[in-house]
This record gives structure tokens, sequence and C-alpha cells, in this order.
């Protein structure tokens, strides 16, 4: 479909965003400033009766007011009924479920797109793999890259990528979101961009511990860099492109994630750094952090193909087998001397 097709199809966009966290409302308020209507969707009746009430998301992105062009429904029917293009911003725990209930919604000629990073944590899957196998046969597309929700809502200057099997949804996808302040690039390699986006989550949780250790600013462009090894090791077993890595949804997202303390994963590595449990860490942070499922299903996917991802793996036995974050960082000075290539 030529580009000036897909942009004359755009403005015409009724947009079901299913996810009304911080991430779900920044890409609705985006698509409203691009001119489509939108309909953004969360579960919990209380938190949408407060949207509609404050015209802004006080509990997720306070201070950027909604878009008159935007409604808020808890009603998946509602968000659903005559959408053009179907948008999923859940936490990767929920994204099977939601995906199963759109499924019988959605008509099978309207395609789906997700900007959810992390694994599948029953199964370990991509979210391309569940994707699937609960939507049928229906165009997909990942949406990621270096984005802080914050950021995009405030009009800051951001590009992502968008990843589908189909050039063409890709480049649907691509325009629905492409503004004045906001560049969406199209790729064919869901796989390496959904790696990327599940596993950086993970590293940044390394690199938080890592500063608030106060092992400084060496420490921190080692781990980044050993941790986008970690990211090509994994991500081309499973079929992503190396290339894939070199770009937004990798180095780019995997910097950002690791560096900027509106990272949550950077913040849960810091909280439990200076002493604090998991549980009080997610309790202070107050949002999703998906490294830490994350970290667990990483591990088990490293071990089922046999990959060394050992800075990963000291994220896990931190979160999952009580090791402290300093003997998790002796672990890793004590490994063996060993080729950086090869």
């Amino acid at each position: 479909m030529p580009a000036d097709t897909l942009q004359a199809d755009s403005t015409k966009a009724a947009i079901a965003v299913l996810g009304a966290g911080s991430w779900g409302t920044a890409l609705a308020i985006l698509l409203c400033r691009n001119g489509h209507r939108v309909r953004l969707w969360g579960h919990e009746i209380e938190q949408i009766d407060a949207l509609r009430r404050d015209g802004e998301n006080r509990l997720f992105l306070p201070g950027v007011p909604l878009p008159d062009s935007l409604s808020a429904t808890a009603s998946l029917d509602e968000a659903l009924a005559g959408a053009s293009d179907c948008l999923i911003v859940v936490p990767s725990h929920a994204f099977r479920r939601v995906a199963e209930q759109i499924a019988r919604q959605l008509p099978a000629a309207i395609g789906v797109a997700w900007a959810t990073k992390g694994l599948d944590p029953a199964s370990g899957e991509l979210l391309h793999a569940v994707a699937q196998e609960s939507l049928g046969t229906r165009a997909l597309a990942v949406v990621s890259g270096p984005s802080f929700a914050q950021e995009v809502a405030h009009g800051l200057p951001t590009a992502v990528t968008v990843a589908s099997a189909d050039a063409a949804f890709a480049e649907r996808i691509a325009w629905l979101l492409h503004g004045e302040r906001f560049r969406a690039y199209t790729s064919s390699d869901m796989i390496g961009v959904e790696v990327c986006g599940a596993a950086k989550n993970v590293l940044a949780i390394a690199t938080g511990i890592a500063d608030g250790l106060g092992f400084g600013a060496n420490t921190r462009a080692a781990l980044i860099t050993r941790g986008l090894a970690e990211l090509i090791r994994v991500g081309t077993a499973l079929g992503g492109r190396k290339e894939t890595f070199m770009g937004l949804a990798g180095i780019g997202d995997l910097v950002l994630t690791c560096t900027d303390n509106q990272s949550r994963n950077r913040r849960m590595g810091l909280a439990l750094a200076a002493g604090a449990s998991l549980a009080d860490a997610q309790a202070k942070i107050g949002q999703e952090v998906e490294g830490v499922v994350t970290a667990l299903a990483m591990y088990r996917l490293a071990s089922r193909l046999g990959i060394e991802m050992p800075i990963s793996e000291q994220v896990y036995r931190v979160l999952y087998e009580g090791v402290s974050p300093e003997g998790a960082t002796r672990a890793l000075l004590e490994r063996e001397p060993k080729a950086e290539f090869g």
C-alpha cells in the first residue's frame, strides 16, 4: 500500500488502546495529537472514572491533560466497537488474557499491534507467538524502542521501531504513530525487536544495582556493553537479525533504560542495592517492573537454549534465590578471563 494512501487512511482512524497505564496513556495522547480518535481502555472502573473526572491520568501520568478526542472506558466491548486499529499496552503477564478476549470481538480483518515489552511469564514465549496462538490469522506488529512515557506525553522528540512480518501493516502502524516529534521506523524482525524490549529490562536492574553500590561509570559502561552481547546471543539464537540489536529497539532502548532514573527497572536495582526487599521496592515504585518477571523467564529461556547470560543470571539470582547484590557482583567478577569476541 503506498505511503500516501496509508497517510490518508490514518487520518480516519478510530483506535482502541488497551491499557491505561503510563505508556498506554502516553501513546493514546500521541495518537490524538496526530489527529485520530482514541478509546482508552482500562480494566479498573475506579481508575477510568478518575480519568474522566480529572481529565488526566493522575495515577500514572499526572499533569498531562487528556485530549478531547480521547475517551476512556472500562468496557472492552465499547473500546473495540467500530475500531479501525487496535494497540495493546498492558503488562506482559496480562497480554495473553487480553489477546484472547479481543480475539472473540475484533474482526479478523483488523490487525493488532502491541507496545508491551516482555515475555509470557507462563510459557516463556515471545509475545508474537502468544498473539498468533490467541488472535489467529491476522496482521500483527510490535512497537518498541527508547521511549519514556512522560517524554512522549510531553511531546519531546522520540523515535521507535515498528516490526511486523506484514510490511504494509508495519507501515500502517508507523503512519498512525508518526508525528511532528515522534518518528517511527519499520522493520520485519519481530523476534529481534521483542527480545530487545524484554531483556533490556533485566539488564537495567543490573546497572541500577551497580550504580547503587557505587561502582561508577566504568562498571555501568561494561554492563551495558556486555549486556548487549547477551541480547545478541539469545536473540540471534531465536532467529533475530544481528543488525536489529544495533538499532533503536536494541542499543537505543538498552542505553536509555540502563542510564536514566525514569526507568522503573533501573530504580528497582537502585532500591535492591540500598537494601530494600523486592516487595518493598515494588511497592515504592508503584507500577509494574517488567524486568522482575522477565528475569525468571529469561533465565529459563537461556537455560533451555544453552546460552550464557551471566549478567541476566545474576539478576535472576538476586530476585529469586536470595543472593545479595554484593554476592552477585563477586560472582561476575570471579568469572574466568575469556576472549571478548568468539
